[in-house]
């Protein structure tokens, strides 16, 4: 897993405050001119923010503690102590940070929208000199506050990718294939299963204003969700999802029994996974007899999903892509219209986003697959 890293646990720490001063106005023929210590300045925050080009937690995992600064001490002739600087702990989109004896969400930034940030422990406030404490009766005070000590906390963080959707299927069944041949990613692609061992993410351009991101989640076996293989490591990375995308060998010969084990684990993880909308596309095609096993999955998957859309592909040929990349898009750009209706702040910037979205063109709903006809 090296260069990937989705959990971390850190200690962090928001700065003292500054001691108040005592001290005195000394000067030539003023013999009594009284106090003047200044005020102690405030510990530093402990601040996250969200940094859209962080794709991991790796640099959090190494280093353990992370602690503002001190406020200064405040001085004579009423000079303040300075201000303690911030920590600022950069954290990538989909990081949800957890009290790490309690396991209590205590801030989660799946829905960070922009450099977002949160500011989770404060400093302490500085101590007050002894000005404030002159009184008619106590003219020569020499008391004067300490700065309050800051807070301490054991936190843990987890990520799961923020992706529009998700690219669920068996070892070997062509997900690394897919992504090279729609995106930018260049994941490792070879003849062995679990090639993939970490997440990848792709960008599919769709026109110069918008794109959609598709993750590539190590393969699945049965049994992921209960730890076996890599899928129980990763199966989070896929619950925030839009959609799912699901890859089927089918020149494999568990091809009718896969996409029901698959759907089998994900329901095992998470209910909430069965409910996303999904495509299937049946992989390999060019291989003999291939064609007639996506056919045959394809008919027994809609007799028992009506609404799922089955598309017969060959990723290395690039039979079935230009339909299979229609289809993904319409299916990501439904989950965010319907996303954004349901979203009170639909009138502050829904309409404007939307319209920078690609449009769809209506004729092509109309798009057939040969042998998969209704």
């Amino acid at each position: 897993m090296i260069g990937f890293a989705d959990e971390a646990t850190i200690e962090v720490r928001s700065g003292n405050g500054g001691n108040g001063c005592v001290a005195f106005r000394r000067e030539k023929y003023i013999p009594h001119g009284g106090p003047n210590g200044g005020d102690g300045g405030k510990g530093g925050d402990v601040i996250f923010t969200v940094k859209r080009n962080m794709r991991t937690l790796a640099k959090l995992r190494h280093r353990h503690f992370f602690k503002a600064k001190n406020g200064g001490d405040g001085q004579g002739w009423n000079r303040f102590g300075a201000d303690g600087e911030d920590c600022v702990i950069p954290v990538p989109p989909g990081t949800t940070i957890r009290d790490a004896e309690t396991g209590e969400i205590i801030y989660d930034f799946s829905t960070a929208k922009g450099d977002e940030s949160f500011t989770y422990l404060k400093g302490g406030n500085g101590g007050w000199g002894n000005v404030h404490f002159k009184t008619s009766t106590n003219q020569a005070p020499r008391h004067a506050n300490p700065g309050q000590p800051g807070e301490s906390r054991m936190l843990t963080l987890e990520l799961s990718i923020m992706a529009d959707a998700g690219l669920v299927g068996f070892p070997n069944a062509g997900k690394s294939s897919l992504l090279t041949y729609f995106t930018n990613a260049r994941p490792k692609i070879a003849p062995y299963p679990f090639t993939t061992i970490i997440p990848n993410l792709g960008v599919l351009r769709i026109d110069d204003e918008s794109d959609i991101i598709i993750a590539d989640i190590p393969g699945i076996i049965e049994g992921a969700s209960e730890g076996l293989g890599l899928g129980d490591t990763f199966l989070k990375h896929i619950t925030r999802t839009s959609c799912l995308i699901f890859m089927i060998d089918c020149a494999d010969e568990n091809y009718l029994t896969a996409y029901s084990t698959l759907c089998d684990e994900l329901e095992k993880y998470s209910d909430e996974l069965m409910e996303k909308p999904r495509i299937v596309l049946c992989n390999k095609i060019d291989i003999e007899g291939a064609y007639e096993h996506a056919v045959e999955l394809a008919e027994k998957i809609r007799a028992e999903e009506p609404d799922t859309v089955v598309i017969p592909v060959s990723v290395a040929g690039g039979r079935g892509m230009k339909e299979a990349r229609l289809e993904i898009v319409k299916l990501v750009k439904g989950q965010e219209k319907k996303s954004l209706s349901e979203s009170d702040e639909e009138k502050t910037f829904g309409s404007d986003f939307l319209a920078s979205r690609a449009v769809i063109d209506d004729d092509d709903d109309d798009v057939q697959y040969p042998g998969l006809e209704n």
